[in-house]
């Protein structure tokens, strides 16, 4: 209860103070403004308003990159109609009403001090939040490794690829030697290279196209896999390991389920931005038998929220009996 109530009391505490001391600086102090008694009190209200419509609104919305111009040009027009708002106001409760150069300051600077305070409180309060999320992206790193190195690397997969690459030995297959290269190129990925911060969308790409090919050697013709790539942004870097669980759960809930299986990958990259799709069918009456259902696409929901906030969108789709997954992701280049 106290975690719940102690943010909004600090709140009421400073504003209370910050209120409570022109009263107390200007207390039997007499000049002539020219302002009603309570034209403090209802205007301080309204620039607390203020402090807020822009820290929880007007900057996260418009404070950015392609919108800055547009915060500029709202800022100004707050302060323009707050001034003509107040003047409206007052010569409302009193036609008699007369501007002075000391009611005029009064009227047209506190708005201002109010959105300076509150831009500053704002950047402050995103500082500490990139700095939490930081910490949490390198906690997230730490114990995402851990993950792939106990179970990313399936062991009865590699066992199934292992005898497929025996039979292509005894048999003095031509696609033994670029088969054990594909092997080779998976395991020094994932061991080794994803200790990277920022990775190559396209070694990423390489890497899931490795692993596609080494199922496909692994089940033949018993499944049906269209892949499709068009990467327009090499450039790009793309958090490691973060599109093959899509991939394996397509694997692994649709082979050897549902007889003619197909499993579609399209990877689209352009305008800094990666559209991925999987879609598999696959038996439903099969696939509840499976425990441990859900467990890897949770786990790359969790990161998706973790490295990259507001930046992605991810859509399921689970109709017919086909499996569809789509993800539009914002890509640093």
């Amino acid at each position: 209860m106290l975690s719940k109530y102690f943010v909004p009391a600090i709140h009421i505490f400073i504003w209370a103070i910050l209120l409570s001391i022109p009263a107390i600086v200007f207390h039997n102090v007499k000049f002539e403004t020219g302002l009603p008694d309570n034209f403090f009190w209802i205007t301080n209200f309204y620039h607390i308003g203020l402090f807020y419509l822009n820290a929880y609104y007007l900057y996260p919305k418009f404070f950015t990159k392609k919108r800055w111009l547009i915060y500029l040009i709202l800022i100004a027009g707050i302060i323009e109609g707050s001034y003509y708002g107040k003047l409206f106001f007052l010569r409302l409760l009193d036609p008699s009403f007369a501007l002075s150069s000391i009611n005029d300051r009064i009227i047209f600077f506190p708005p201002i001090a109010f959105l300076i305070a509150s831009f500053i409180f704002r950047t402050i309060v995103n500082r500490i939040r990139f700095e939490k999320l930081e910490k949490e992206r390198k906690a997230e790193r730490l114990a995402t490794e851990l993950k792939f190195l106990r179970s990313q690397v399936s062991p009865h997969f590699l066992f199934n690829v292992l005898t497929n690459l025996v039979s292509l030995a005894r048999q003095k297959s031509e696609l033994m030697e670029p088969s054990l290269i594909k092997l080779s190129d998976l395991l020094r990925y994932m061991l080794y290279e994803t200790n990277e911060e920022k990775f190559s969308v396209t070694k990423e790409i390489h890497y899931l196209e490795n692993y596609v090919e080494l199922q496909q050697l692994r089940f033949g013709e018993d499944v049906d896999v269209e892949l499709k790539i068009q990467n327009n942004e090499p450039g790009c870097t793309v958090e490691p390991m973060l599109l093959i669980p899509f991939v394996e759960n397509a694997f692994k809930h649709g082979v050897g389920m549902v007889k003619k299986t197909f499993i579609k990958i399209l990877i689209e990259l352009k305008d800094q931005e990666l559209f991925f799709k999987v879609s598999n069918n696959y038996s439903r009456e099969n696939s509840s038998k499976d425990k441990s259902a859900g467990i890897g696409l949770a786990n790359v929901k969790n990161r998706l929220k973790l490295l990259y906030p507001g930046k992605y969108r991810l859509s399921i789709n689970d109709k017919d009996e086909i499996y569809t997954i789509e993800l539009n992701l914002e890509l640093t280049c």
